[in-house]
């Protein structure tokens, strides 16, 4: 059952709270759209910014911005949204190559040519950004998936083993989520250009997660588990497609295994715009924290925390 749902910092003076840097970087950050905790840092990626935003677990203190992609973007927000990197998804990599500590993987939501693109970051023994960031190119691993989805729009993103699962958001029109699945080192080695062939996933698997109030739940986000599973956030936006927004009527938090089978299912108080979680397992015990969207420039995003008992 949902043992507590709270927020566990007001949006004021949490993670949409950032100090501001020398190349005039916003005062909050609105559409939080994924995150992934390692160590005592908090990494949320916003679907409206060229940057990572970096927090501290520890304290309340404003976080700030590192810079992935060059260039700006505009402040109208129809222009900015046509021009978007749309980073929908970070996920932590185990160690591999020569990233001895892992990396981050922040992701595109590939729902629109521009947005295709993705960053390796590496990280210190601390769980610390280390060194530049590595512009990555996902072309050649989602070209398969726009002839699987009527309207490709990847949200999530979790290494479960050998694994990298990509999570496919549905909408009113094309309903479908999935669980797509790849081998993780193959992954790694087309992101960094050395396997340079087109190749389709390991498996997809479609997940039904019914409906509020006539919309289709959606996955948002995703983390793994410790045994294998996966715990991911999920929302009803009413929208019929990938790029559009729409009011988001009902939210909930799942657990699915890596095939695809729901296994439990909890809808959140308030509908809140889920659309990142992170999750720690202690005991029976599963603590997350989720971030929110609420497709305002103007309102900073949430960062939320719940409990689920297993």
């Amino acid at each position: 059952m949902l043992a507590k749902y709270d927020d566990y910092r007001d949006g004021t003076t949490n993670t949409g709270c950032l100090s501001r840097g020398p190349d005039a970087q916003p005062s909050n950050l609105s559409a939080a759209s994924g995150l992934v905790c390692v160590g005592s840092y908090i990494y949320v990626v916003a679907d409206d910014e060229l940057h990572l935003a970096v927090f501290s677990a520890g304290d309340n203190e404003p976080g700030h911005l590192i810079r992935l992609f060059a260039g700006e973007l505009p402040i109208i927000k129809a222009d900015r949204k046509r021009q978007k990197p749309d980073l929908e998804a970070i996920v932590f990599i185990p160690a591999f190559e020569d990233f001895p500590y892992g990396a981050l993987l922040a992701l595109g939501s590939a729902s629109r040519p521009n947005r295709d693109r993705g960053v390796l970051l590496t990280l210190d023994p601390q769980g610390a950004l280390s060194g530049s960031p590595e512009l990555v190119a996902m072309t050649r691993m989602l070209a398969p998936l726009h002839q699987a989805f009527a309207d490709l729009n990847i949200e999530g993103a979790a290494v479960v083993g050998d694994e990298l699962l990509l999570f496919q958001r549905g909408n009113k029109k094309h309903s479908e989520n999935a669980i797509i699945r790849y081998p993780l080192l193959r992954v790694l080695e087309a992101l960094r250009g050395l396997d340079t062939n087109a190749f389709a996933p390991a498996a997809i698997t479609r997940v039904n997660l019914g409906m509020i109030q006539g919309v289709p739940l959606c996955f948002t986000d995703a983390a793994a588990l410790p045994n294998g599973d996966v715990v991911f956030c999920a929302v009803a936006e009413d929208t019929d497609d990938a790029y559009l927004d729409g009011p988001c009527v009902g939210a909930a938090i799942g657990i699915v295994d890596k095939t695809g089978q729901l296994l439990s299912l909890h809808q959140l108080e308030q509908p809140y715009k889920v659309e990142g979680i992170s999750a720690h397992l202690e005991n029976d015990t599963l603590d997350l924290l989720l971030v929110t969207d609420a497709d305002d420039p103007a309102i900073s995003a949430k960062l939320l925390s719940a409990s689920l008992a297993l």
